[in-house]
C-alpha cells in the first residue's frame, strides 16, 4: 500500500512537470499582452487628424505622444485592402466606417465562419461569429476578421494537426475573468497550435487577426516592433 502511494506521487510529480514543461514551451513560441478594461483605455486605430491611415506602429505611437498620450501596447487588428482600408467591419467611437462582410470568397477571413472582436460602450469585450453580430447602437470599437480560432470552447474544424501550414499569426480572446489577451507567434505556427494556446489560456472564443505582417509592441517585456504597414490597429494608452 505504502508502494502504491508512492508510485502514485511520483506519477503526479511526473505528470505536473511535464505539463509545466509543455506550457513553458508554448509561452516561449508567443508574445501576448493582457488588457483589462476596467481599468485601462483599449482602443482601434485607423486614421490620423489628416484623414490619413497610420499604417505603422511608430507613426501611431508618434501622433499620440503629440496628444499627451503613452502607447504601453499596440498590434495590428485584422486584415485590410490594398489602400489601408479595413476588409470587413470597422466602427469607430460608435461610427461605423466600414460595413460588415457578410460575402464569400477566398483566403483566411473568409474561412467560415469568421468574426468580429467588438468593445461595447460599457467597456465589455465580446468576440462573436459574424453572423451573430448585432449592433444595437451600444458598440464603441468592432474590427471584423477571420477565421474564427475558438467557438465556445472548441477549435475551428478546418484546423488539422500537424499542419504543415506555419506563419506567423496574431489573434485576440478573451479570458474567463473577462481580460482580453492579444497573441502574436514569435514563429511560424499552424492554426490547430495557434488555437491550442488560446484554449490553454481559458479562453472560450478567439479570433484571428492576420498573419505574417503581424507586428506586436509591448514595451513593458522588452519586446518593440514599430514597423508595419497596416489598417487597423489596436492600442492601449496611458
Amino acid at each position: 500500500m505504502k508502494r502504491s502511494r508512492i508510485l502514485a506521487g511520483i506519477s503526479i510529480l511526473l505528470l505536473t512537470i511535464s505539463f509545466a514543461a509543455n506550457a513553458q514551451t508554448a509561452g516561449s513560441r508567443f508574445i501576448t499582452y493582457t488588457a483589462d478594461l476596467k481599468k485601462q483605455q483599449l482602443q482601434l486605430y485607423w486614421k490620423d487628424d489628416q484623414h490619413k491611415p497610420f499604417g505603422s506602429i511608430q507613426r501611431l505611437k508618434t501622433w499620440l505622444e503629440t496628444h499627451k498620450q503613452r502607447l504601453v501596447f499596440a498590434m495590428n487588428g485584422g486584415m485590410y485592402k490594398p489602400d489601408h482600408s479595413p476588409l470587413g467591419l470597422y466602427i469607430e467611437n460608435s461610427i461605423t466606417l466600414s460595413p460588415l462582410d457578410t460575402a464569400n470568397g477566398n483566403g483566411n477571413f473568409y474561412l467560415q465562419p469568421n468574426g468580429v472582436f467588438y468593445i461595447t460602450t460599457n467597456n465589455i469585450p465580446v468576440i462573436c461569429k459574424t453572423a451573430d453580430f448585432k449592433n444595437n447602437g451600444k458598440v464603441k470599437y468592432a474590427t471584423q476578421s477571420g477565421p474564427m480560432l475558438l467557438m465556445d470552447g472548441q477549435l475551428h474544424a478546418a484546423f488539422k494537426e500537424g499542419s504543415a501550414n506555419l506563419n506567423i499569426r496574431n489573434g485576440v480572446g478573451i479570458l474567463p475573468d473577462g481580460r482580453v489577451i492579444f497573441v502574436m507567434s514569435k514563429e511560424g505556427v499552424n492554426f490547430y497550435d495557434f488555437a491550442g494556446y488560446f484554449k490553454s489560456l481559458g479562453c472560450r472564443n478567439a479570433l484571428y487577426l492576420d498573419g505574417f505582417v503581424s507586428r506586436m509592441y509591448v514595451p513593458e517585456k522588452e519586446w518593440r516592433q514599430l514597423d508595419g504597414d497596416f489598417g487597423v490597429m489596436v492600442g492601449v494608452v496611458e
